[in-house]
């Protein structure tokens, strides 16, 4: 008996048309979009790490309250009430400083905070001198008026210098410092763990 002349094949697959691979193509950059729109979405919902002031207005003036008390400058010394929002994914701990880049030579630091916890998002007004900033665990350098915590403007007379304050996002719980260290040390540790940053620039002359 002869075997049947019907032979048995292994299935494949017909090659896909011109218009199914354009079928295909089309799910693709559209699945592509859609996921490139959700991240935007996300992004925007999240919005950017951002500081703010009840003292500090972003160009504005310093006021008494948080002048230096010395120097031939007569006001309260007290650090400024901040606050921050949307920090970046990682954020583990915060440090905020205040400089001057107008003053003479390399600048004037003003004040130099680390080791702030991660569950804080602001800081009240004279939390400096108050101690609690102490209580939060965190550390304060030493400014170039030489003294430990905040120390407010107070530029020769003449033109008015800006003063920039900056909140970091830091990726450690806390940096290897010492309170009572140089503000340059702090700025050097802050930098090296930085994720993020947001500042504000305030003006003050005399």
């Amino acid at each position: 008996m002869r075997a049947s002349g019907v032979h048995a094949r292994a299935w494949s697959p017909l090659p896909p048309t011109k218009a199914l691979q354009a079928i295909w193509a089309t799910g693709f950059v559209g699945a592509g979009l859609a996921i490139a729109a959700l991240a935007c979405a996300n992004a925007h919902a999240q919005g950017t790490f951002a500081l703010s002031s009840v003292d500090f207005r972003d160009g504005g003036q310093v006021a008494a309250p948080q002048v230096f008390n010395d120097n031939g400058c007569t006001g309260a010394n007290r650090s400024p009430q901040l606050a921050w929002r949307n920090p970046p994914a990682g954020t583990r701990s915060y440090a905020v400083t205040v400089f001057d880049p107008d003053a003479p030579g390399r600048g004037w630091w003003h004040w130099a905070v680390a080791n702030i916890p991660a569950r804080v998002n602001t800081l009240a007004e004279n939390a400096s001198a108050s101690g609690a900033l102490t209580k939060l665990g965190a550390l304060e350098a030493r400014n170039d008026f030489g003294s430990t915590g905040y120390g407010g403007p107070c530029p020769p007379p003449g033109k008015p210098h800006r003063y920039i304050v900056t909140v970091y996002a830091l990726g450690a719980d806390k940096l290897a410092l010492s309170a009572g260290g140089p503000a340059m040390a702090f700025d050097h540790e802050i930098n090296g763990a930085t994720l993020g940053s947001a500042r504000i620039t305030v003006m003050y002359g005399r």
